[in-house]
Formats: C-alpha cells, structure tokens, sequence
C-alpha cells in the first residue's frame, strides 16, 4: 500500500529521521512543526540520550512545571516537597494547607506495613487438597531456587515474606494462584519481583511434574502467566493532622466559625464515603496532591493510582480515601493510603530532575517517601474540602487559572496587569476575561474605562 502515513521499521530511524517523517507526513507546517519540537530537547546531548531512552520511538521532550510546596512539617520535621503538575491552584492549595497546619503541630505519619505482591497464575487439574499438602515442600523449594535472584535483596533486609496457594477453582475451573510476598526496602522492585515470580512459576512446574505420588495427569500444570500486582493493601501509609475545634480559627473571611467549619467539613467527608460520584472527585483531588510527588520523584503513578483506587473500592463501593471525626472538642482528619514507591534504582537514579528531587528532601529512604507522599496528598485534600465548605472551589481555583485563560487569548503584559487587578473582586471565567479584554483593546481613547483600570494606570503614573 503506497500510503505515506503508513511506515514501515519507523524504530530502526534516527531520532532526527523520526522526527522530519512526522512532521512532514502529519503536519502542513512541517518545518516550523520540526524546529519547535527540536526546541524542547535537552541542551546537553548525553542528558538528552538518557531521556530519549525512557521509552521508544521519541522524537521530543514533553515539560511539565516543577514546582515546590514549602512549609510540610511531618513528625516535626520541615520538608521542602518537589511537585510536578500542569494543573492550576494545586501547588498553592497544598503549600496553603501546610502553612495552616504548619501553626497547629504539623502532619503525623506512620508506615503500618510494606509488603507488595506478586502471582504466579496456573491451571491444575486434581484435588486441591494435595496440592494444599504439598505446599511446605513447594515453598522451600521456591526459597532455595530463587536464592540466586533474592540474595542481594536479603542483605538489605528485604526478599520473600511469604507463599500462600489460592484455589480459585469456585470461579473459573483448575485455576490456582501462588500468591508471593515481597520486601523491598527502598526499591519499588517491579522488576526483581517478576523475576523472583517467573523462576517461581519454573520451579513450580518441575516440582509437580517429578512427585510421584501424583498420576500423570496431576503432574502436568499449566502457568498462564507470572506477574506482580499494583494493587499492594499491605503496603500501607496514614498521614494525620489533629487540633481543637477552636484552634481551627475562623473562616470566610471571619464569617464562618470553627465549629460551623468542623462540622461542615466531617459531614463533607461523611458524604465523599457514602456517595461514589462525590468520592471519586474527592479521591482525585487527594491523588492531584500524590501524583505531583511521585512524578516529581521518578516514581510510578499510574501504579499508585490503580492501586489506591482499587483500595478505595476494597469493600465492593467506592469511598473516600481520607476521613475526618470531630469528637469531644478535637478535630481529627486522616487519610490511609497503599503507596508501592522506591528511591533507588529505576527512574529515581536516571533523571536529573527526580534526584535532585530527593536530594531536597534529604535523600529519604522509600519509608520516609510514602509519609511524604501521604501527606502532600492528605493536605491537597485538607484545601479542597476547606474551599468547598467555605467560599467554594471556584473562588481560588479560577484566580489561580486567570494567566491560563490570559494567556490563551494571548494577551500583552500591559493586560495582563490590568486583568489582574480587573478580577482581584470578580468571578473568574473565560467569558469575562474575553470580554474584558475586548473591552480593553477596542475602547476609544479617553472612553470611561472601569475603576480598576484607571487606578492601575494612576498607579504607574505615579511610578
């Protein structure tokens, strides 16, 4: 077929040749396409091969801004946290948090277990129960097989934890699993987990197939496949803040006491664990705050995210990650979290960026991270929850999203102080900054423009 949209070894190009059979393929521009994508690489050639070996077939960097929410004191300790996000009002909205609570004893975080999981998935035919029976010999067997593979984990203190056999056959017929679980002290370990578990699914093949207690037909097993999960509920972080109710101060601009706060804020949080739709925002405004960290640090977030998700939905409704009790005067706000994250190897020891992300949080071991983490999370969250219960999400958000929209409708830095000062009593939307910008660029000279315009002009004349 003699289509130049269809290519063939498109991977066996140059990274240049990649890039102009793009442009001039997909493109009606493609030169200037070609110039502006060659713009986002990296200055320095050996940095810039390291990203392009991230992933296959690059052609080009993506950015994202890296920013920092200063102020997280956990367990009385003072944290500079890295976040990475395109999305208006989130870094502000957590570094707004950890300054509150910052004046009230800081964030509490504890690591109730780290254990992560892998499966190796088989088919059997015969009775379960001599299978059951010969677990003692399977597990050693596994045990001394992987030594090879677990040896240098160990030293660390991590490796095997543990073997389990889960007959599913009441779902699906001759279906088993040998559930394994793993230490990996400061590694995530995807990839010495899959190895563990692939020579696991080996061992355990041959084992069957040599017991001479077993007649032919039980001597063959099937592996269907061997693989670790995301979903790690035993991999498990609480991050916490706790005050009196009065300690809370006011709010609304002194219109909205502490108590009227605390019990808005509860019944919020009772509503985001009963009710789906609103726990789903919910938990994305918790994972807005989690996400930006482990991004930042070279971590996995689409694991993150399907594991806390799937956590969320743990008794078969999903419900809001954080909660929140008012009792006997005090308010408590606290949010468990499964986090499967590493600080060495991966990512975390590639890019420039994510290094020098733990480098400015003190180079913290993969326990310390998950508090981190928890707590940016549980202060994204503690924001958003205060907004809605007070003056509203919008009030914020879309005065942190005014240079975006000024931005789109490219306007000049003249406007956009003028804008600035225009909606510092507005609502914010794109209607009104279109309008006002319209507004300002076809008022005849000398025509009565607002108030504000005029006493920022009053103001640089001044100047």
């Amino acid at each position: 077929m003699n289509n130049p949209k269809i290519v063939s070894g498109f991977s066996k190009l140059s990274k240049r040749g990649k890039l102009r059979w793009l442009a001039e393929n997909f493109f009606n521009n493609p030169e200037e396409v070609a110039r502006e994508l060659k713009s986002f690489w990296y200055g320095d050639p050996q940095k810039q091969k390291i990203f392009d070996e991230f992933s296959e077939n690059t052609i080009s960097n993506y950015y994202l801004p890296y920013g920092i929410c200063p102020n997280v004191m956990i367990n009385n300790e003072v944290y500079c946290v890295p976040m990475v996000i395109e999305e208006s009002s989130v870094v502000a909205a957590a570094s707004s948090a950890a300054k509150f609570w910052l004046d009230r004893g800081g964030f509490k975080t504890e690591v109730i277990s780290t254990k992560k999981v892998g499966q190796v998935h088989f088919e059997w035919q015969g009775d379960g129960k001599k299978l059951q029976h010969l677990m003692p010999q399977i597990r050693q067997q596994i045990h001394a097989d992987t030594a090879h593979i677990t040896c240098n984990m160990k030293k660390r203190g991590g490796g095997i934890v543990d073997i389990k056999l889960v007959d599913m056959t009441h779902l699906e017929d001759n279906y088993y699993q040998l559930n394994i679980s793993f230490e990996t002290c400061d590694s995530m370990g995807a990839n010495f987990i899959n190895s563990t578990l692939e020579e696991a699914a080996r061992i355990l093949k041959n084992f069957m197939s040599t017991q001479a207690g077993l007649n032919q037909k039980e001597r063959e097993l099937t592996i269907i496949m061997a693989i670790l999960s995301n979903y790690t509920p035993e991999c498990l972080v609480r991050a916490s803040v706790e005050c009196k109710v009065e300690e809370l101060g006011t709010f609304s601009d002194g219109d909205m006491s502490a108590e009227t706060f605390a019990y808005k804020f509860e019944k919020a949080l009772k509503i985001a664990s009963i009710d789906t739709y609103r726990a789903t925002t919910h938990n994305k405004g918790i994972f807005n705050g989690i996400d930006s960290v482990v991004i930042a640090t070279g971590n996995d977030f689409r694991a993150v995210e399907a594991c806390g998700h799937a956590y969320a939905a743990r008794d078969g409704q999903y419900r809001s990650l954080s909660f929140c009790e008012v009792k006997d005067g005090v308010f408590s706000f606290w949010l468990d979290i499964p986090l499967a994250i590493g600080t060495v190897g991966g990512l975390t020891n590639l890019h420039p960026l994510a290094k020098r992300s733990l480098e400015m949080m003190g180079n913290p071991t993969a326990n310390e991270l998950m508090k981190i983490i928890a707590t940016v999370g549980l202060a994204q969250n503690f924001a958003a929850v205060r907004s809605l219960v007070t003056t509203g999400i919008q009030k914020g958000h879309m005065k942190m999203h005014l240079m975006n929209i000024l931005n789109h409708l490219e306007a000049t830095e003249k406007e956009v102080k003028e804008a600035i000062i225009y909606f510092a009593d507005k609502l914010v939307s794109f209607t009104a900054v279109r309008e006002f910008l319209q507004l300002l660029r076809t008022a005849p000279y000398g025509m009565q423009l607002p108030t504000p315009i005029l006493l920022y002009n009053e103001k640089s004349m001044r100047k």
